[in-house]
């Protein structure tokens, strides 16, 4: 039986992932800054740890109590929506330590015990931004390209050990929680000069052509975990899909 440990799972991608694994039979360890017990089912395959990305210590004691993992999906992440000029540093760096530095440590925490295994698989979760980078998310888009960079160097020095390396890119899901865990409100971001300009953004973003469900990204992830061609990148949801095939023409 596998085991899959998901960071960032008490909503949106994370959660859906987690119930998705332990639908198909995987054991699930899904791990939360601050442990919800109300949002996942009750089963023996299924165990909530706490885990807050950006502490070296909560990295060691998470991997510790988890014991041995076949899949580590990186899903925690945080963003922020404003003008790049009106972003306070503090704020960038406060996403570059979940989303960037973050999933490096908790990948170089793991990669160890998959590679004396000589198997298993690493899936980083970043954001269809990398395929087209959208306005008003500068240091957002920033630290998932450098995933994107990361995680493909990373594919080719894993697979002479047997573990795979593998990126999700989803694209525009209205439900999650993108700004939730940034500390800061979107009206704070928006300075007067760039309101005639974010305007009509903010409207788009009300009324997608298409959208990126939950289910679409959990699919995505459980797609690349089980993938054995050397795909490196899986686009999720019709919007990203769409802009991958344009990004690859």
């Amino acid at each position: 039986m596998n085991t899959v440990l998901i960071t960032g799972s008490s909503s949106g991608y994370g959660l859906q992932t987690a119930r998705h694994f332990h639908d198909r039979g995987w054991t699930v360890i899904a791990t939360m800054r601050t442990p919800r017990e109300d949002v996942l089912p009750k089963s023996s395959r299924l165990r909530i740890l706490p885990l807050d990305v950006t502490q070296p210590e909560s990295i060691a004691a998470c991997l510790q109590a988890a014991g041995p993992i076949d899949a580590l999906v990186n899903n925690a992440g945080i963003g922020v929506v404003g003008a790049f000029e009106a972003t306070p540093m503090a704020h960038i760096r406060k996403i570059f330590e979940t989303n960037t530095f973050g999933v490096m440590a908790m990948t170089q925490a793991v990669i160890p015990h998959l590679r004396a295994r000589r198997s298993g698989v690493i899936v980083n979760v970043t954001s269809s931004v990398t395929l087209a980078p959208m306005p008003l998310a500068a240091a957002y888009t920033a630290s998932k390209m450098a995933i994107e960079g990361f995680t493909g160097s990373l594919a080719h020095e894993l697979a002479a050990f047997g573990v795979r390396a593998r990126l999700i890119e989803p694209g525009y899901a209205p439900t999650t929680r993108f700004t939730a865990n940034s500390g800061v409100r979107v009206e704070d971001l928006i300075p007067a000069a760039y309101e005639e300009f974010a305007a009509p953004i903010f409207a788009a973003f009300a009324k997608p052509a298409m959208v990126t469900t939950e289910a679409d990204v959990a699919e995505a992830v459980w797609q690349a975990a089980n993938d054995l061609s050397g795909q490196l990148r899986f686009p999720a949801g019709p919007d990203a899909v769409a802009l991958a095939q344009g990004h690859a023409g």
